[in-house]
């Protein structure tokens, strides 16, 4: 696998075990990720899609292969990673402008330069009128904005995306999910999208990665070239080649219904 590769995974494997048995996840995958590309993963239900993105994110351990890190400054740290859920898991409790704040309290980097960014991001996402607001105030697509604004407060070099998306209505995830990753985009973060909805993945990444049934390898990668002026998540569901990546990767889901 190249070397201009940022993050690259390497053959990993994974098992859950339980009393009744094993159940392997993920068999020998591999695949990179480029500094500032956005990658989306795809495949089918149960094929180990979270599991993978949780041993990206150190919370498991693979129990085969390795991750090797190509920082640009030739360093080996292991990149600074911000983790979205499909839930916003805001407290209720705390104001809007509090939750956005809560890592960096818990890290401890409540520098005049960190609450700067966040105010902002406030700004950008459409939040700082409502900031003294408490969660159950806001709409299901404005608490995703406040979650994305917590994850990036501290500042990650890649953002694992959990399916993010998925709890919000069709209207709201189209205009939220384009919106929020046009804003992204611009800052030039690294991202790692895992998502069931292919037009959501053909619009928003520069490649995909399809993922065959468990245990997971990867089948194929399909990278995206979509010709229109306008570049924006939304209209580039108006490209004459949109049809033609739906088609490709539905079939590739689909052998492995």
């Amino acid at each position: 696998m190249t070397d201009s590769y940022m993050l690259s995974l390497r053959d990993i494997s994974y098992s859950y075990h339980t009393l009744f048995g094993e159940t392997k996840a993920l068999d020998s995958l591999s695949f990179g990720v480029k500094e500032g590309e956005f990658v989306a993963v795809v495949g089918p239900s149960g094929c180990g899609k979270s599991t993978l993105l949780s041993i990206i994110a150190g919370l498991i351990k693979p129990e085969g292969g390795t991750i090797t890190v190509n920082n640009p400054d030739g360093s080996c740290r292991y990149p600074r990673i911000g983790y979205m859920l499909q839930r916003d898991h805001l407290f209720e409790w705390r104001s809007v402008y509090q939750n956005v704040i809560l890592g960096l309290e818990i890290q401890d980097r409540m520098s005049e330069e960190r609450l700067e960014y966040v105010n902002q991001l406030l700004q950008d996402y459409g939040l700082e009128q409502f900031r003294d607001k408490c969660p159950g105030e806001l709409s299901g697509g404005m608490k995703q904005r406040a979650a994305l604004i917590r994850t990036l407060a501290l500042d990650p070099q890649l953002l694992l995306l959990d399916e993010p998306f998925s709890a919000l209505d069709y209207q709201t995830r189209l205009t939220v999910s384009a919106d929020i990753c046009h804003l992204i985009r611009q800052t030039g973060k690294t991202m790692l999208l895992i998502t069931h909805d292919l037009s959501e993945a053909i619009s928003l990444a520069d490649r995909i990665i399809v993922l065959s049934r468990r245990p997971a390898t990867v089948k194929c990668e399909i990278p995206i070239h979509l010709t229109l002026q306008d570049d924006s998540p939304l209209a580039s569901r108006n490209a004459p080649e949109f049809k033609t990546y739906f088609n490709q990767l539905w079939e590739e889901i689909k052998d492995e219904g």
